[in-house]
């Protein structure tokens, strides 16, 4: 699997541990995050991901910031993006199981590097269950 991430100075140790776990599972990574710990601003690393995701380019888009709500309002602002911002599995299962979530967003500063490795786990795991979900997801876009 194609997977994209983006994260801005709150993520960039949660990028490298969720990235080693990614490689160790045989997944391709699109890098758009930042590698440090300086002030940027998570709208440019979030339209990366989500544009990669939209146009088939990667799979599936996990995005970071502080807590998690400004990088997923962003990438929802592309029509074909459901960015859901998880801080457990099991929400994150959720995200994908009855939204179809396309997009994993962290919060860094409420979760720990684990607990955000076991969120993308489940979240890339994870099928759609369709049926009564797909008319509720159909409903999302405002196209």
């Amino acid at each position: 699997m194609k997977i994209s991430i983006g994260n801005d100075h709150a993520g960039p140790d949660y990028k490298k541990a969720i990235v080693a776990f990614l490689i160790s599972k045989g997944h391709d990574i699109i890098n758009h995050g930042t590698d440090t710990e300086e002030s940027v601003d998570y709208p440019d690393f979030a339209h990366p991901v989500a544009i990669d995701v939209e146009s088939g380019t990667a799979d599936l888009g996990i995005v970071i910031c502080g807590s998690g709500n400004g990088i997923a309002m962003t990438a929802n602002k592309h029509q074909g993006i459901r960015a859901a911002l998880c801080w457990t599995k099991e929400i994150s299962a959720l995200a994908r199981q009855h939204n179809n979530a396309n997009v994993v967003s962290i919060p860094a500063r409420f979760t720990s590097i684990p607990q955000a490795v076991e969120i993308v786990s489940t979240f890339i795991s994870t099928d759609f269950e369709g049926g009564r979900h797909a008319t509720r997801v159909d409903k999302i876009s405002c196209r």
